[in-house]
This record gives structure tokens, C-alpha cells and sequence, in this order.
């Protein structure tokens, strides 16, 4: 038969007509199923040149499939690097300018701080010079307190021994000693030394006492006045007294001048401890405050150097971002014109294989009914695929059935392609189910596939879902701790502004206390000196005229009293006596006034004095108050700049963790249905593919074995 065929398509001279009977005799000949499967070996080419061009066209499809879901995947990293590499740009950029501005900060510290050492220097060396100034005068008036006070107590010793040792004598020879005359020095001093010579005083003693009595008598009729205080001149007595009682006087003087001596003493002493532990507690503060000065300068140093180093490394890694977003963005652009090239080229191939199908479908169905159309070959084949077809509709029902079950656009392509397949893959022999088997295992295949993918992408979102929202949360409580900080220290500042606010008016009020304390003490010293140049001028005075009276209207100078001489031209003793009364009255009211206006004065000096120590006192302790607030409030403004730098570095880091979780809820959440409801949906596909080619499989046999019956049973009737 096979023989027959090739003679009768060689036999190009013969008729249509003749060819047409000639076949239908050769194929009514041809009865046995062996006959049939001869025939069916021949394949039309043009149906298998569709099904080439199906294949091609699926096998075009699917590699641009594959590459669109790599283009995306790849174009997608592109985004995600790009945003990813800017917000590291931007952080960089934005730390780079912190570190530069706390790079000039801290410059600018070190710079106050040599500054404010080089003050605190220069003020310790002052105030160590003002304490070395001020001990060296204490040691000097102390060597001369120690050397008035020796001199004094010496005079005080010389003088008890000389009221001891007169008093003994007294007692002796009492008329002898009775009175003396003190209205003339050089009269006291003799009649003093003839008692002494008298009383058997040692030579060194007597010296000495003759040289108290020259040195105070001066002054004693004055010390007299005051003490005595007489409104009139007739109160006033002679000055002719006992010699013990001059003395007396003259010991109860000294020991006065001893007193007070030591009270001065006392009080030098007492304004020189004041002014040394106020310089010593300056120096201590200035030394302290140097020294935190220094440990600021050293801490700023570091600081800076390690701002630096962070600079350094910042500006390194900028750098390094920037060219790597260089060379991606390149990368990127290019795959981007490679992947719309290739395209482009893809669908010009799909293009013309459309167009060169079309061509063949308008312009050969004719020829290839002339050419391979065989009327009993194609009347055997339909009685021997009846059952299949059968069979294959039913599987092609099942899939559509799939499809529209579970709105799968992949599954309604599937049963249009299995549909053609089954319509034309009988024509070839063998297995007219092998490319819809095919099929259905490669749909099976990307189904699992697909599912395997859901997974790995279900624990990627879960894993990275988990992750961003702990890393979010952590943001955002180092956000509000960092808010609280900043808070808490903003109001401790304010408060200390506050503070330092009110020792600044404080201290402003101090000084224009002491300021305007200063200028009255100044013009009540000038007062007092005014009056005090009066006093004594006219108390000076006054005494002069009292000296120049009583030379002239004094007594005979006896030693012991006398009876009254003849009456001779007398003086006028009784005026003159008045006289001096009165002067003796107004120079009272001068020494009183004189000693008044000193003793005010003095009052008003140590008032000032103690005022001026507390106010010094005062301002010292002000001072260092305010400088200590006023240094907490620049570390409190500094730790505020450094918060807040650091909460705006995790603001923009939780900014871009929360821009990643959107994307990620884009990508793991919005979906239109679950990850269970996909794999629901996929395993339910793929049981209906397999029982799909379950039921292709058992054809398959079915048809393979009856193919084999009726072979034998053709090559049998054949022999």
C-alpha cells in the first residue's frame, strides 16, 4: 500500500480523476487495522508546521514571562536601592553638617576655654599676690604691736613698782610726800626725782619713770579735763595732787593705751583672716574652676577628634554611596534599554509568526485538501479516535471546569491549548495524548512551583513583617525617650535661665548698693575730716592759750606749802583764774566734741567695713553660683543639640523603616485574597490536573493496547 501511495504521488501525468479512483481502490483494498496504522504514520506538514509555531509562540511567551518577572524583580532591587541609597545619602549628608557644626563647637570651646584659663591664671596671681601683699603688712603690724605692747607693759611694771614702792615710803614719812606741784613740767620732774632719790630707786628705774613723766605730762592736763568734765570753771581744781596719784594716773593711762592697742591689734587681726579666707576662697573656686576648665578643654579636644574621625569616615562612606548609586543607576538604565530592546524584538518575532500564520491559513487550505486529503484514511482515523476524542473532550471539560471554578486565566489558556492538541495530535500516530499530557505536567510543574514561591515569599514577608515592626517599635520608643529627655531638660534649663536671671539682679542691686554705700562713707569721711582739722585746730589752740595764762598766773613754785608773802603789786589773779576757767570749759566741749566726732567716725568705718566683708562675701558666693548655673545650662544645651540631633537621626531612620513597611504590607498584605485562600485554590488545580492526566494516562493505554490487537491481527490476515 505504502509502495502504491508513493506511485501514485510520483505519477504526475496522470489525471485528477484517474487519481481519485485509483486511490479510493487502493484504500477500499486496504481493510486491515495494520493497513490503517500505515496510513497513519503520514502527517500533514502543515498542521505540524502550526503546531511548531503554537510551540514557538508558547516557548516565546513563556521567556517573556520569565524575563518581565526578572525585569521586575531586578527593576524593583533598582528602586529599592536608589531610595535606599539616597536616605543613606541623606543621613550622611545631614550628619556630615552635625559633625562640622560640632567640629566648629568644639573648636570654638577649646578656644574660650585656653581663654577663660588664661583669665583664671592671671586672677589666682593677683589674688596670690594680694594675700602674700597683705600677709607681709599683717607680719609688720604685728612686729610692732609686740613691740608697743612690750613698752607698755613695761611702763605698766615700771609704774606699779613706783606706786609700790612710794606707797611704802607714804607710810613712812607721809608730809614729806604729801603734795607735789604739777602745773610745770620741769617743776614735776624735779620734785619727782628728789622722791625718787628719796624712795631709793634703782638708777634704771628711775630713768625710766623720769622719762614716763616727761612723756605724759604734756598730755595730762588734757586727760585731766576729760576726765573730770566740769561745766564751770569753778569746778575744776588745783593740779597739785599726791605723786601716787599721778602715777596712778599715769598707770590707769597706760594700761588704757595697752587696751586699746590690743583691740586694734584684734581687730587688724580679725580684717586680715576675713580678707584672707575671702582670697583664699577665691583661689580655691578660680583654681576649681580651672581645673574644670582644663577637663572641659580636654574633654572638647577629644570630642573633636573624634568627630573628626566620625567625619573622616562619614565623608568616606558618602563618597563610597554615591558612586555605587553611580554605577547601579547605569546599570540599571542599561538593563532597562537591553530588557525594552529585547521587547521589542520578542514581539516582532510573535508578529510575523502571526502574520506568516495568517498567510498560511488564507492561502493553503485548498492545496493541502488536494495534497493530503484521503477520504477513507480520514474515515479510518474518525472510527479509531472516537473513544479518544471522547476521552479528551472530557479532559478538556474538566480543565475548563477548573478554570472557571477557580477564575484561573492560566487553566482556560491550558484547555484551548490541550483542546487544539487533541484536535491535531492524533494525525502523527503514536500517543494522541503525549503533548496534552505535556502540558498538563508543565501547568502541574509551574502550579508547584508557583506554591513553592508563595511559601518562600510568605515566610520572607513574615520574617521581614516580624523584623520591621520590632525595629519600628523600637524606633519609636527611642523616639519618645529621646522626646522626654529633650523635654526634661528643656525645663530644668529654663528654670535655671530663671535662676540665673534673678542672681543677676541680685547681684546688679548688690553693687549699686555698695556703690552708692561707697560714696556716702566717702562723704562723711570728708566731713569728718573737715571737722576733725577744726577740732583740733581750735582745740590746739585753746590749749595754747591756757598754757600762755597759767605760766603767768600760777602759784610760787613751793615744794610744800607756805604761809602768803607781804602784799606787793599783785596780779589779777581772779580774772585771770576766770579766764582760764572758761577756756578750761570750751576746751572740754572741743576734746568732747573732738572724741565724739572719732568715735563716730570709727563706728561708721567698722560698720562699713563689716558691710563691705559681707557684701564681698556675698557677691563671692553669688559669683560662683552663677558661673556653676551658667555652665549647667550650656552642658544642658549642648545635651539638648545632641538629643535632639540624635531623636531627628531616628526620625529619619523610623521614616524609612516605615516607607519599607508600607511596601511590605503593599507587597505581603494588600492582597486580593489570602495566602491560605492561594493555596487552597493552587492545591485544588493541581489534584484536577492530575486527575486530569490520570484519565489521559489510562486512555492512553487503552488505546496503545488496541492499537497493538489490531496490528497483529492486519499483519496476520495480511501473511
Amino acid at each position: 500500500l505504502a509502495q502504491a501511495i508513493r506511485c501514485w504521488i510520483v505519477d504526475q501525468n496522470l489525471n485528477a480523476a484517474m487519481k481519485t479512483v485509483m486511490l479510493l481502490l487502493v484504500l477500499s483494498a486496504s481493510a486491515s487495522v495494520g493497513t490503517a496504522s500505515a496510513l497513519q504514520t503520514e502527517t500533514n506538514p502543515l498542521s505540524k508546521v502550526y503546531d511548531l509555531m503554537d510551540e514557538l509562540v508558547a516557548k516565546i511567551k513563556k521567556d517573556g514571562e520569565a524575563e518581565a518577572k526578572a525585569y521586575a524583580e531586578y527593576f524593583a532591587w533598582c528602586d529599592d536601592m536608589a531610595k535606599n541609597a539616597g536616605f543613606e545619602i541623606k543621613t550622611a549628608e545631614s550628619k556630615k553638617e552635625k559633625l562640622q557644626a560640632q567640629i566648629a563647637e568644639l573648636t570654638s570651646s577649646i578656644t574660650v576655654a585656653v581663654s577663660k584659663i588664661e583669665e583664671l591664671v592671671a586672677a589666682i596671681a593677683a589674688d596670690d599676690a594680694e594675700l602674700k601683699n597683705a600677709t607681709a603688712i599683717r607680719k609688720k603690724e604685728n612686729a610692732e604691736f609686740t613691740k608697743n605692747e612690750a613698752e607698755l607693759m613695761d611702763c605698766v611694771a615700771t609704774l606699779e613698782k613706783a606706786i609700790s614702792i612710794l606707797t611704802k615710803e607714804m607710810e613712812k614719812n607721809p608730809a614729806a610726800l604729801a603734795q607735789i606741784d604739777t602745773s610745770s613740767t620741769q617743776r614735776l620732774v624735779q620734785t619727782l626725782g628728789a622722791v625718787i632719790d628719796a624712795a631709793g630707786f634703782a638708777g634704771a628705774d628711775k630713768t625710766k619713770l623720769v622719762a614716763l613723766v616727761q612723756s605724759q605730762q604734756s598730755s595730762q592736763s588734757d586727760d585731766d579735763q576729760e576726765d573730770a568734765g566740769a561745766p564751770a570753771a569753778a569746778a575744776y581744781k588745783s593740779h597739785s595732787s599726791g605723786i601716787i596719784d599721778v602715777l596712778e594716773d599715769m598707770k590707769e593711762k597706760a594700761e588704757s593705751e595697752l587696751k586699746d592697742l590690743r583691740k586694734e591689734e584684734e581687730s587688724s587681726q580679725h580684717n586680715y583672716d576675713m580678707l584672707k579666707q575671702s582670697l583664699v576662697d577665691q583661689i580655691n573656686a578660680d583654681t576649681k574652676d580651672m581645673e574644670d576648665e582644663k577637663a572641659s578643654k580636654a574633654e572638647a579636644e577629644e570630642g573633636k577628634a573624634t568627630a573628626e574621625g566620625d567625619l573622616k569616615e562619614t565623608l568616606k562612606m558618602l563618597k563610597n554611596t554615591k558612586e555605587q548609586l553611580s554605577t547601579s543607576s547605569g546599570t540599571c538604565m542599561q538593563t532597562a534599554a537591553d530588557h525594552e530592546a529585547t521587547v521589542n524584538a520578542r514581539n516582532e518575532e510573535l508578529k510575523a509568526i502571526a502574520v506568516a500564520r495568517k498567510i498560511l491559513e488564507e492561502t493553503t487550505s485548498g492545496a493541502a485538501k488536494e495534497s493530503y486529503s484521503l477520504l477513507q484514511v480520514t474515515r479510518l482515523q474518525t472510527r479509531l479516535q472516537t473513544h479518544a476524542d471522547l476521552t479528551g473532550l472530557e479532559v478538556v471539560q474538566l480543565v475548563k471546569k477548573l478554570a472557571k471554578k477557580h477564575h484561573s486565566a492560566s487553566l482556560a489558556q491550558l484547555a484551548s491549548r490541550m483542546s487544539a492538541a487533541i484536535r491535531f495530535g492524533s494525525m502523527g500516530g503514536g500517543d494522541p495524548f503525549a503533548k496534552v499530557k505535556g502540558l498538563i505536567t508543565d501547568m502541574i510543574a509551574k502550579l508547584e512551583k508557583e506554591e513553592k514561591e508563595d511559601a518562600t515569599e510568605k515566610a520572607y514577608c513574615d520574617e521581614e513583617m516580624g523584623k520591621t515592626e520590632a525595629k519600628r517599635g523600637e524606633l519609636m520608643d527611642d523616639e519618645s525617650k529621646l522626646s522626654a529627655k529633650i523635654d526634661q531638660a528643656t525645663s530644668k534649663s529654663v528654670a535655671l535661665m530663671e535662676d540665673i536671671k534673678q542672681l543677676e539682679a541680685e547681684l546688679a542691686a548688690l553693687m549699686k548698693s555698695q556703690s552708692e554705700m561707697d560714696k556716702i562713707r566717702q562723704e562723711e569721711k570728708a566731713d569728718f575730716q573737715a571737722a576733725q582739722a577744726d577740732l583740733q585746730m581750735g582745740l590746739e589752740g585753746v590749749r595754747k592759750a591756757l598754757t600762755v595764762l597759767r605760766d603767768y598766773y600760777a602759784n610760787s613754785d613751793a615744794f610744800v606749802q607756805q604761809p602768803a608773802m607781804p602784799e606787793k603789786h599783785s596780779k589779777a589773779t581772779g580774772a585771770g583764774t576766770g579766764i582760764i576757767g572758761i577756756l578750761e570749759v570750751v576746751e572740754s566741749d572741743f576734746a568732747k566734741n573732738l572724741a565724739k566726732e572719732e568715735a563716730q567716725e570709727d563706728d561708721a568705718q567698722s560698720e562699713y567695713d563689716e558691710v563691705t566683708q559681707e557684701n564681698k562675701v556675698t557677691k563671692t558666693m553669688k559669683d560662683q553660683d552663677l558661673k556653676f548655673k551658667t555652665k549647667e545650662v550650656k552642658g544642658l544645651k549642648k545635651a539638648i543639640a545632641d538629643l535632639t540631633s540624635d531623636r531627628e537621626t531616628i526620625s529619619n531612620e523610623l521614616a524609612a523603616v516605615n516607607e519599607y513597611y508600607a511596601k511590605l504590607k503593599d507587597r505581603c498584605v494588600a492582597k486580593p485574597e489570602t495566602y491560605e485562600e492561594r493555596k487552597a485554590r493552587r492545591e485544588a488545580e493541581i489534584r484536577g490536573l492530575k486527575e486530569a492526566l490520570s484519565i489521559l494516562e489510562s486512555e492512553t493505554a487503552f488505546v496503545q493496547r488496541d492499537s497493538h490487537r489490531r496490528h497483529a491481527r492486519g499483519f496476520l490476515e495480511a501473511k
